[in-house]
C-alpha cells in the first residue's frame, strides 16, 4: 500500500487546512473557542482520519475513516455557511474556499469508490 501523504486526498485536504487557518485569522476574538476552534478541528480531521484510515488493516476500517473525514468536509463547509451567513466572513472568501471543499469530496469519494470494489479484507 502507497504511503498516505501521496494520495492526492491527502494532499489536497492538506492545502485545505493551510487555507482555513490562514482564513480563521480574521475570524473576531470572540469567537476563538467557538466557530473559529470548531473550524480548525473539522479541517484537521480531514487529512488526519484520511491519514488513520489509511493505516488500517482492514478495507472495512479504511472505509470507515474515509467516511469520517468526508463527514468532516461536510461539517466544514456547514461551518463556513454559517461564518458566511453572521458576517463573519465574505462570501467571495467563501467562494475561494467552497472549490477546495469541493476536489476533497471529489478525490475522497473515489477513494471510497476503490475500497468497496476492491477484494482487500
Amino acid at each position: 500500500m502507497a504511503s498516505y501523504k501521496k494520495l492526492d486526498a491527502w494532499q489536497q485536504s492538506m492545502q485545505l487546512v493551510k487555507e482555513i487557518y490562514l482564513m480563521t485569522k480574521a475570524f473576531p476574538k470572540e469567537e476563538l473557542y467557538a466557530l473559529t476552534s470548531q473550524t480548525k478541528r473539522a479541517s484537521v480531521s480531514v487529512p488526519c482520519n484520511i491519514a488513520e484510515g489509511i493505516g488500517r488493516n482492514y478495507k472495512k476500517d479504511t472505509i470507515q475513516f474515509l467516511h469520517i473525514a468526508r463527514g468532516s468536509l461536510y461539517e466544514l463547509e456547514t461551518l463556513l455557511n454559517i461564518a458566511v451567513m453572521i458576517e463573519i466572513i465574505a462570501e467571495e472568501i467563501f467562494n475561494k474556499i467552497s472549490p477546495l471543499i469541493d476536489k476533497c469530496l471529489q478525490l475522497l469519494n473515489g477513494h471510497i469508490r476503490y475500497y468497496e470494489k476492491s477484494n482487500l479484507k
